[in-house]
């Protein structure tokens, strides 16, 4: 066992510390630690520094060949039941700890820019803090109910940053959306980790895959109870990875500050998904329909997040839109039983995605000298344009990573998209064609998005763009709250009123920014080179944990280079076409989107309305919750508070009644007992 390796429990518990500290002393000391922002934001990042050295030495105790260690202690016990904690070194563990702690580093780096005039600068650095620990104690965690544990506090750390602004109605909504779309899918979770301890009495990866199949063969339990356990587990990174149909979430997660909207959709919640179902691959390998769905459910979400991205005008939610595709290229790659193909695109991808989020804080940041401190106009690419020439580093580095998400080589999309792709064409010819597809439309909305942003002419400054924008924004896409036009007209001249910065011109982001995006811009050109196929160094060192790794080691090794170059031509002659026809609308301006939007109206519709996926949600659930919430309370007030009432009613009157009856005079009962006795002699006499 490698020395390091006992000392591995601290990569957590690192950040753990930064955050509790310095939440300590918002809370016992607010004003002294708010005046040493920047004495705390250095000690939280240290920190995270010193998690991402440890990081790197077990990662390079791992390449090295040292074998995994797992150490745990009892945590709970009652009769045969034992439930333990620790943590797990292993190959997985030791490239998503890389992943996360690099990324979460050069975000916290980048925040101090982005966030220097924020009040809640310091809040938010120990927000980060937490929700890093939170994540890394997940990738560490030695079995699924201490997974689910961590699972949950991202979870309750994702609420917190999205709705780091509270005050404002977008941010509180969408952090309730985040924190209830991913509750479903958590349920899911919790009902498979309870259903498979059920049928193998264990919480223990290895054993659960092999306990489970063991059963199944032996009819003790049935192929279709597996597939319903194995289907529940996945609900959870279906929710975590915003995979269809519980993908609704992620863009609204939008609301929050853009270093949480890097760090969520490029190496923590989303990620947490994509990891989840690689640490539990020994259960879903061995279940042919479970990995069907995860195909299948992958697939199409990489399509439906493509096709909605080429029409959002929102920067950041059209990078969202792009996560939510690119998250179903890894998932269905997980389906295909193309487990290194999978992790190998969720690393590249995090990198180059967290260079693109990041890149378009550094536009927001600039845009805002302009327009001011707006997000409807500071994020519209409508008003942007041409900022190439006044923020060079952010377009250049933004341009690497549009030319590595489209998978142009040498860049790092290119090698693991195209192995995606390649393991789906083998496997799956169906498939292989909707991620081919797919692929031309990513690399058309990444470079319509880079294009209307830092080509062309700079629009920010045209008041009749702004205040159409704000029209539209005040107008809300269903439910209450629609204005009448001249109350609409009022609302958006005194907006407009409000909505100027300092400057005619953004301007380049301080260096605090600008230097993580250089930083990460060399991990998105040159990373994917570990993973080429004519020396898969990653597929050698991230093998699936189960008996087919050999298999997959020879598969690997078997490399045919006429059907790679045939494959990465096709692959990258769409990404080219997809290029080309973004340069022809919004470089060139040779053909006009808004008349081919106008000949595909409904498609057109379809996309911007998100295929009517909120709308459709609103009114079945929201509504449907609403009105079937006043149907149980009608049947509260009328049946079981009618009940009780006429109860109540039936007791006063008879206590009224009787109360007369019951007065202790001997006369009046004499009496009664002479009327009844009376009463019936007359019935039976007449009878």
């Amino acid at each position: 066992m490698e020395a390091i390796y006992q000392y591995a429990w601290l990569i957590p518990v690192l950040p753990l510390v930064g955050a509790m500290l310095v939440g300590l002393g918002l809370i016992s000391a607010n004003q002294a630690t708010n005046r040493l922002r920047q004495l705390n934001a250095v000690f939280v990042i240290s920190l995270m520094g010193a998690a991402t050295a440890l990081s790197f030495a077990i990662l390079w105790s791992q390449i090295q060949g040292h074998a995994p260690y797992t150490r745990t202690l009892e945590w709970a016990a009652a009769g045969n039941f034992h439930l333990s904690m620790g943590y797990t070194i292993d190959h997985l563990t030791a490239m998503m700890l890389v992943v996360v702690t690099t990324v979460a580093f050069l975000v916290m780096v980048y925040t101090d820019g982005y966030m220097a005039h924020d009040p809640g600068y310091v809040r938010f650095y120990s927000y980060l803090s937490l929700f890093g620990s939170s994540m890394l104690g997940l990738v560490v965690s030695s079995n699924i109910i201490q997974i689910y544990i961590f699972w949950e506090l991202v979870g309750m750390c994702s609420y917190l940053l999205v709705g780091f602004w509270y005050d404002r109605k977008a941010a509180a909504d969408a952090c309730q959306k985040a924190f209830v779309v991913n509750r479903v899918g958590d349920f899911g979770l919790l009902l498979g980790i309870l259903g498979l301890y059920w049928a193998t009495n264990s919480f223990e990866f290895g054993e659960i895959g092999e306990r489970l199949q063991t059963l199944v063969e032996s009819g003790s339990i049935s192929s279709f109870l597996a597939v319903v356990f194995a289907v529940l587990v996945f609900l959870g990174p279906v929710a975590k990875s915003a995979q269809f149909p519980l993908h609704v979430w992620l863009p609204d997660a939008m609301e929050g500050p853009t270093p949480i909207s890097a760090l969520i959709h490029a190496a923590t919640m989303v990620a947490a998904g994509v990891f989840l179902i690689a640490r539990m691959y020994p259960l879903f390998e061995g279940i042919p329909a479970a990995m069907n769905v995860i195909a299948y459910t992958g697939a199409f979400t990489a399509f439906l997040g493509a096709t909605i991205a080429i029409t959002q005008n929102d920067i950041k939610k059209g990078l969202a839109y792009s996560t939510i595709s690119q998250l179903g290229y890894m998932v269905m790659a997980m389906g295909l039983g193309a487990y290194g193909a999978g992790l190998f695109h969720l690393m590249t991808h995090a990198y180059f995605k967290a260079m693109l989020f990041l890149g378009s804080g550094s536009v927001i940041h600039g845009m805002e000298a302009v327009v001011g401190h707006d997000p409807v106009l500071a994020q519209d690419m409508r008003l942007m344009g041409g900022l190439r020439r006044y923020m060079p580093v952010t377009a250049i580095t933004f341009l690497i990573g549009c030319l590595a998400i489209s998978g142009i080589p040498p860049f790092a999309g290119f090698w693991s998209k195209d192995e995606i792709l390649g393991a789906a064409f083998a496997t799956n010819p169906l498939l292989w064609g909707v991620g081919y597809l797919t692929a031309g439309i990513t690399a058309f909305y990444m470079f319509r998005m880079y294009f209307s942003t830092f080509e062309g002419k700079f629009r920010g400054n045209e008041m009749e763009i702004r205040h159409e924008l704000k029209s539209a924004a005040l107008v809300p896409n269903f439910g209450p709250g629609a204005m009448d036009t001249r109350e609409l007209a009022a609302t958006a001249s005194s907006h407009d009123s409000h909505d100027h910065g300092h400057s005619e011109h953004p301007h380049e982001s301080p260096w605090t920014m600008a230097l993580p995006l250089v930083v990460l811009s060399i991990p998105s050109m040159l990373i994917g080179l570990v993973g080429t196929p004519f020396a898969n160094y990653f597929e050698e060192f991230i093998y699936p944990p189960s008996e087919t790794a050999a298999m997959a080691m020879e598969k690997a090794a078997e490399f045919e280079p006429t059907e790679f170059y045939t494959l990465a031509g096709a692959s990258v002659g769409i990404s080219l076409i997809g290029i080309t026809l973004a340069s022809l609308m919004y470089l060139w301006r040779k053909i006009d989107p808004a008349a081919i939007a106008a000949k595909i109206q409904p498609l057109y519709e379809l996309s911007l309305n998100k295929w009517y996926f909120d709308d459709i949600y609103y009114k079945v659930f929201v509504l449907g919750s609403r009105r079937l919430a006043r149907q149980v309370m009608e049947v509260d007030y009328r049946v079981v508070d009618g009940a009780v009432n006429l109860t109540g009613f039936f007791t006063l009157i008879s206590g009224e009644g009787l109360k007369y009856l019951e007065n202790g005079r001997a006369q009046f009962y004499a009496l009664i007992v002479f009327a009844a006795v009376l009463g019936m002699v007359i019935v039976f006499g007449v009878t």
